[in-house]
């Protein structure tokens, strides 16, 4: 049987790994926004094995606005590096920075 702290411990390793993928890789955006994307997930398992332990379907209506604003900020990120590389030719976040005005 699979207990509540067996889900927290995977939900905070992939927290953690998503953490180091952050303050790693600091060259490409699209990696920067996989990193975000995992640390939703592992915010969403969370709340999905305290839905279960305590048998309420709160943290599971948590999950779907959660996963509903992750696509939406997925759709926006990716059009927005789409016209970025179009104008820039790189999607490397140092080039990101001289588009300061």
């Amino acid at each position: 049987m699979v207990e509540l702290s067996d889900y927290l411990i995977v939900g905070a390793i992939l927290f953690c790994l998503s953490m180091a993928g952050v303050f790693i890789n600091r060259k490409s955006i699209i990696i920067l926004l996989m990193c975000v994307e995992l640390m939703l997930l592992a915010v969403n398992m969370n709340f999905i094995a305290f839905s279960h332990y305590l048998g309420d379907a709160a943290g599971q209506v948590f999950v779907f606005f959660i996963l509903t604003v992750a696509a939406a900020e997925a759709a926006i990120g990716l059009a927005i590096l789409v016209v970025l590389f179009r104008s820039r030719r790189s999607i490397n976040v140092d080039d990101v920075g001289t588009l300061r005005g």
